[in-house]
């Protein structure tokens, strides 16, 4: 019945718990406003807010905006952010190949290079700095699955160049509007994030952009301030810059899902207990 397909956001207490649609459920921190309703037909969108006035701020703040048709697992949010680092980072051009063909050239080439006799020194040292991106970039991604598995991360923060008070580049994931499921309730990981990837590839954000030199990338990104954490570095009083060229990508939930009357975690808690967390390596940019 019209029951049986309806998802699950947390495990139910009542035989018959009611259905909303995720846009009329109450967002975290505001559970008595109801959230704007999410245009039905509208999955993918892309706009750019016009320039602000002189100050020093960006000239335009172009985003993505990709709307899933239901709940989704914490480890795809966890991949969502991960897969969106990688192609950051190679289309910015701190990676010269995308991250899985770099990780395989480099594998090969390090384990080609300790047979051989003797080993130019040019290839030696590339190798030793691809070697090292990998390893700091590796951490990262682990470090980050870590802290996903301990708290909502509403958040993700992507900074390359300059510093994290006032970044060259800023790309923002915005994982507020997503409702999370159990892993068997979820939709696959897979196919959501194929969808985000090809919201990206429409939107066409990379493009235009001038070339970026080598520079040095910091993640950021919000946790409860009590999730005991101990690789991500605690900052408080962190503010988003405003300055230098920003992407936000919105990701959100819509679809009909089930809730008891006991609520999730996150539709009930506040977002003023969470803080940013700042990855202590700073992940340097390498060409060939």
């Amino acid at each position: 019945g019209a029951s049986s397909a309806r998802r699950s956001l947390a495990p139910l207490s009542t035989p018959a718990a009611p259905a909303l649609r995720a846009a009329d459920k109450p967002r975290t921190g505001e559970a008595n406003v109801p959230a704007s309703p999410v245009q039905p037909n509208t999955t993918t969108t892309t706009t750019t807010t016009p320039p602000p006035p002189a100050g020093g701020l960006a000239a335009a703040c172009p985003s993505v905006s990709v709307v899933f048709p239901g709940p989704v697992s914490r480890e795809s949010c966890c991949r969502f952010a991960c897969e969106l680092l990688k192609h950051v980072l190679h289309q910015r051009h701190q990676l010269p190949l995308p991250y899985e063909q770099l990780a395989y050239f480099c594998r090969k080439s390090y384990f080609s290079m300790s047979t051989a006799s003797k080993k130019p020194p040019s290839v030696d040292s590339a190798s030793k700095k691809c070697q090292q991106v990998l390893m700091d970039l590796e951490g990262v991604l682990q470090h980050l699955e870590v802290m996903f598995s301990l708290t909502l991360v509403p958040r993700v923060l992507i900074l390359l160049g300059g510093n994290v008070m006032s970044p060259k580049e800023l790309y923002e994931l915005n994982l507020e509007g997503i409702y999370e499921g159990r892993a068997e309730e979820s939709l696959k990981t897979t196919s959501c994030v194929r969808k985000l990837f090809h919201a990206l590839f429409v939107a066409d954000v990379f493009s235009e952009l001038k070339a970026l030199p080598v520079v040095g990338t910091v993640v950021m990104l919000q946790g409860h301030r009590d999730c005991g954490v101990d690789w991500f570095r605690p900052k408080l009083n962190y503010k988003v810059p405003t300055r230098g060229r920003k992407l936000t990508v919105n990701l959100s939930c819509d679809g009909v899902i089930n809730i008891s009357s006991s609520p999730p975690q996150h539709v009930t808690s506040t977002w003023e207990d969470y803080v940013w967390f700042q990855a202590p390596v700073t992940l340097k940019g390498f060409c060939e």
